[in-house]
């Protein structure tokens, strides 16, 4: 599993040019489900994710995590993240989860993060999104889950 996150001012996704989640101060995180993820995975990741200090501290270090800092989380399954781009000129897609069990791991991180994150919102799987947002810092990681059941 892979998430990309993002220290953001302010986040949006939008379907069909509704609005459908929006989040102030906190964290985008682009969600990637691969083949082997599991349920344990996936509760790992979103752990490490919450608890990953990316937000700065009153002496301006980034010594707080999300739950610290009481930001918000705009949770984003991006199908593309668990894309294989070692060779060519194409992406393959062999490495990524089948639809119907990453929507499943999708809907575990996120209800994980609900039960910390009292503003936790989520795009839709499977939905073409436009994601608008405004990152700060710029601050970004790639946060990769490597233990396997």
């Amino acid at each position: 599993m892979i998430a990309l996150i993002q220290r953001v001012i302010e986040a949006s996704v939008s379907i069909d040019g509704v609005e459908t989640a929006r989040i102030d101060a906190g964290l985008l995180a682009l969600i990637g489900l691969e083949r082997d993820d599991t349920v344990t995975t996936t509760i790992r990741l979103a752990e490490r994710m919450l608890g990953y200090r990316v937000f700065s501290d009153a002496s301006g270090r980034m010594n707080l995590d999300l739950i610290d800092s009481g930001g918000a989380l705009l949770l984003v399954p991006q199908f593309t993240l668990a894309a294989d781009t070692r060779t060519g000129r194409r992406p393959g897609f062999s490495t990524a989860a089948e639809p119907s069990r990453a929507n499943e791991l999708f809907d575990v991180m996120a209800a994980r993060c609900s039960e910390v994150i009292a503003n936790t919102q989520t795009g839709r799987f499977g939905a073409h999104m436009q994601i608008a947002s405004i990152n700060d810092g710029p601050v970004t990681f790639h946060l990769r889950s490597v233990d396997r059941d």
